[in-house]
């Protein structure tokens, strides 16, 4: 059976094909090229190791915008991942349709406003970094299938953009320590950012029903164990069915040409499951000189497992080690410090170097990556 995606996208294709002979379409893209190695041979970062790896984040998109008229316009955008062997795939694909001057509505496949480089998270030269901080950006939920309103303003000398989404979500997550089926019912929600001078601030808040089936189906058959030895308040407590869940995100940015710093704090919550609450931020400080960029950053994530539930089970009880490290498996608790730098060496294209060493302070262990990489827009 054919999937809502595949049809959307078969639906914009259809649209911009069948429109060529009328507007003109717009192509742009862009690419990142980059290489890593972790500094040992027991380290393993961001999916490297101590072997030079030139495809694990190295990727290419093309993206294709036609208008059509009195106010319509459709846009696809294609990728293409190394991790995933450059298997294209649709990123976005969406209507858009301008009720005005200052506000629009999006409709089709869109990206989950969860973060501040949401839009642009794929997009490495839109930032000073190699990557986004994964502290932050590690919610699996990129992309929605919904609808925007998006409305721009100005609020005396401050420039304001609200942006209120619905949608719902179906894929696969690594949310868990297994690989899982998920799907979010009924997002709704709502980013508010403020722009005056060199300052910038951002808001974001969204909600939804989570449900998520892991695929090796170990959890749940856990979980069936568990229900059927009378332990049905233990289960519910794990099982991740219909969850009310929200996501709350503050950005904060200064931008005076020169100093560049930027800080982002995230909370997600789910509801009366296994998933305790999920804390991140990150803070980062560059300074450009001419071409070059050199800068600092900082990322911190911190989730404390839900300890009571196995802790309500009798110490002797046969089914508390295994829920004990289903439990634990939800702690995190990881330091990052990155330092790199930037160079601008062609108006389209830049240069980054960035080492990268976290501690996990729940294995106790560090691991050190250094990447090289250009991320270029066309």
């Amino acid at each position: 059976m054919v999937s809502k995606i595949k049809q959307l996208s078969l639906g914009v294709l259809l649209a911009l094909s069948a429109t060529a002979a009328q507007a003109e379409i717009r192509f742009n893209g862009f690419a990142s090229i980059q290489a890593g190695s972790t500094l040992s041979s027991s380290d393993s970062l961001y999916g490297y190791n101590n072997e030079v790896d030139f495809k694990n984040e190295s990727l290419f998109a093309l993206q294709a915008q036609a208008d059509l008229g009195d106010r319509l316009s459709v846009t696809a955008q294609l990728m293409g991942r190394g991790a995933n062997d450059f298997n294209a795939e649709f990123e976005w694909a969406y209507l858009t349709y301008e009720l005005n001057s200052q506000t629009r509505i999006n409709a089709g496949r869109l990206r989950t406003p969860f973060y501040r480089y949401s839009d642009f998270m794929d997009v490495g030269y839109a930032y000073d970094w190699a990557r986004v901080p994964s502290s932050v950006y590690n919610l699996d939920f990129n992309n929605l299938e919904g609808v925007s309103l998006v409305r721009f303003g100005q609020l005396g000398e401050v420039d304001s953009t609200l942006q209120l989404i619905l949608g719902s979500y179906s894929g696969t997550t690594a949310i868990t320590p297994a690989p899982a089926d998920a799907t979010i019912e009924r997002i709704a929600g709502a980013t508010w950012e403020l722009v005056q001078g060199d300052f910038s601030a951002r808001l974001a808040y969204l909600t939804g029903k989570l449900t998520l089936v892991d695929q090796d189906g170990e959890l749940s058959g856990l979980l069936n164990l568990l229900e059927q030895s009378g332990f049905a308040s233990t289960a519910s407590q794990i099982r991740i069915d219909d969850a009310s869940s929200a996501f709350m995100g503050l950005a904060l940015g200064y931008d005076n040409g020169s100093l560049v710093l930027s800080g982002e704090v995230v909370r997600a919550r789910v509801k009366d499951t296994v998933i305790p609450t999920q804390n991140g931020y990150y803070l980062s400080a560059g300074y450009r000189i001419d071409s070059y960029t050199p800068f600092v950053s900082f990322e911190r994530r911190d989730n404390d497992g839900k300890a009571e539930i196995y802790q309500a089970l009798a110490a002797e009880n046969l089914f508390r080690p295994a829920v004990t490290t289903v439990v634990e498996s939800f702690t995190t608790k990881r330091d990052t410090w990155n330092i790199g730098s930037r160079y601008d060496f062609h108006p389209s294209a830049a240069l980054k170097v960035q080492f990268s060493s976290q501690k996990d302070k729940v294995a106790d262990r560090r691991d050190q990556l250094l990447t090289v990489g250009i991320d270029l827009v066309f």
